[in-house]
C-alpha cells in the first residue's frame, strides 16, 4: 500500500492536464534516534520555551513571531499580518518551460518526490506528458506552492513516473569564490597527475547505491542493542593519527603500490628517472657546444 500523498493537485503542460500526487522520495524513518531523558527517573525530558533574559518560563498564549533587525531587537510579526503575504495554493504544477538536464547546477538540487498520476483517468494524460519529456531528454521547470512557500520545482521522467525536485533560489547559495578565490596555483609536476590519474583508474567504478553502507548506524544499533540486553559496553582504544607525509611523489606512488599497481608506479618511476637524465644531458651538451664555441 503506497504512503499517503504529501500534496495533490493538477500536472499542467498548455492545455493537457491530469490530478497528480506527490509523495516524498526520501525517508528518515530507519535512522536511530535517541531522545533526551532523565538519568534518575528514565523518563523523557520535555523541553519548555523560557525568555532569555528573565528565565521565566514562556506560556504558549504569550508566544509571538519576530524578526531580529539587529543584536537582541526584534519586530513583531502578527499572524494576521503573515497570512497576508503568504501565496494561496492553486494545487497547480504549471510547466513553464524546459531546461537540458546537463544545465542544472546540481548546488540547486534541494528535496525529490516522486509524482504519480492521482486515479485511473489521469494515467493516459500522464503518460503522455512523461513520455514527450522522454523524448524531448529535457527537464520540466515549473512554480508549485508547498506549506505556504512558493518553489521551483524541476521535473523528469523516472521510470513509469515522474521525478520532482524542489530547487534553492539563488540567494539560498554560497557563493563559490569566498572559498576557492584563496586555493594557491602550485606547480606540480605531469609525473604527478599521470600516477594520480592511474590510481583513479585503479578505482572506476560505476554508480551502485546498493553498495552503500552506513557503518556508524549499523554501529548504533549494534550498540543500543547490545546496551538493552545487558551487556557491557567496551570502549576502543584510540588509533594514533598517522605522520604526515612529506613527499606528494612518494605519496603518489605508495597509493599504487597499495591498489596493486607497482607495475605502473616502477614504469612512471622509471619515467621520471629518464627525463632527469635527459633534461642532465641536454644540459650538459649545451656546455660543451658553448665551451666549444
Amino acid at each position: 500500500m503506497a504512503p499517503r500523498a504529501y500534496w495533490k493537485g493538477t500536472l499542467k503542460l498548455s492545455l493537457v492536464s491530469c490530478p497528480v500526487a506527490l509523495y516524498p522520495a526520501t525517508t528518515a524513518a530507519e535512522k536511530t534516534r535517541f531522545h533526551m531523558i532523565n538519568r534518575e527517573t528514565g523518563n523523557r525530558l520535555k523541553q519548555r520555551m523560557v525568555d532569555s533574559r528573565t528565565g521565566d518560563v514562556v506560556e504558549s498564549d504569550q508566544k509571538g513571531r519576530g524578526y531580529e533587525l539587529r543584536k537582541g531587537k526584534y519586530v513583531e510579526i502578527e499572524p494576521e499580518e503573515l497570512e497576508a503575504v503568504q501565496i494561496e495554493s492553486n494545487h497547480t504544477i504549471d510547466i513553464e518551460s524546459f531546461v537540458p538536464s546537463d544545465e542544472i547546477d546540481q548546488r540547486y538540487l534541494n528535496h525529490p518526490y516522486y509524482i504519480a498520476p492521482d486515479g485511473k483517468a489521469a494515467v493516459d494524460a500522464f503518460a503522455v506528458i512523461r513520455d514527450a519529456m522522454k523524448d524531448q531528454d529535457r527537464v520540466a521547470l515549473a512554480k508549485i506552492v508547498l506549506t505556504n512557500r512558493e518553489h521551483i520545482i524541476a521535473i523528469e521522467p523516472l521510470g513509469k513516473g515522474l521525478l520532482g525536485t524542489t530547487l534553492r533560489f539563488p540567494y539560498e547559495l554560497r557563493d563559490e569564490g569566498e572559498f576557492f578565490d584563496d586555493i594557491k596555483g602550485p606547480k606540480i609536476t605531469k609525473d604527478m597527475v599521470e600516477l594520480a590519474s592511474h590510481i583513479l583508474q585503479t578505482k572506476a567504478a560505476h554508480f551502485d547505491p546498493s553498495k552503500f553502507r552506513d557503518d556508524y548506524e549499523t554501529a548504533l544499533k549494534a550498540l543500543v542493542k547490545r546496551k538493552a540486553s545487558g551487556k557491557t559496553i567496551e570502549l576502543p582504544e584510540r588509533e594514533e593519527r598517522p605522520s604526515n607525509v612529506v613527499s606528494l611523489m612518494d605519496a603518489l606512488k605508495q597509493s599504487l603500490k597499495g591498489r596493486g599497481g607497482k607495475k605502473t608506479a616502477k614504469s612512471h618511476a622509471r619515467r621520471a628517472t629518464r627525463g632527469q637524465r635527459a633534461t642532465k644531458k641536454a644540459h650538459r651538451s649545451t656546455a660543451r657546444q658553448r665551451k666549444a664555441g
